[in-house]
């Protein structure tokens, strides 16, 4: 591989830290979808009773396609630059690949995923404050100079 076309650090911790979201999602999700009932991981669906869902089905198939299977495309994307016309018509910022523009759409999905889901459970736990942070991380090292640079166009 020649040097001038390795990946820089930065955006190597992008890909991980999608990694990492998605991951995580597709088991967490996968678990929901398996047992709506939360039993199978010891999440009392109490927990549902100021939300709109009356189990954890539908909220498990968000968990795994929105934070899971998209940011494990992405992460995809993003190591091997991967040109996509259908993606690409949802990228506001056409200088950019759409990879690098959908990084920035998961961080905020999760950061709102994450607001809604304490607002619903009403309480704020670890995992929520962690997720949050690794929604931030996504979008900080999604703007760096260096990673906007290395993901720009032409």
């Amino acid at each position: 591989m020649n040097v001038r076309n390795r990946m820089p650090f930065a955006p190597k911790l992008l890909v991980f830290l999608h990694l990492l979201l998605g991951i995580g999602a597709i088991f967490g999700g996968s678990v929901l979808i398996i047992d709506p009932s939360g039993a199978l991981i010891k999440i009392p669906i109490s927990l549902l009773e100021y939300s709109p869902f009356n189990s954890f089905l539908i909220p498990g198939i968000i968990l795994f396609i929105i934070l899971g299977i998209i940011p494990s495309i992405v992460a995809f994307a993003l190591v091997t630059k991967w040109q996509n016309k259908a993606a690409d018509r949802l990228n506001i910022f056409k200088e950019k690949l759409w990879s690098w523009t959908y990084s920035i759409y998961i961080s905020f999905a999760l950061i709102i995923w994450i607001t809604l889901e304490a607002f619903f459970i009403k309480d704020i736990v670890i995992i929520h404050v962690i997720y949050i942070f690794l929604g931030l991380a996504i979008q900080a090292v999604t703007l760096l100079p260096s990673v906007q640079k290395y993901y720009t166009k032409g």
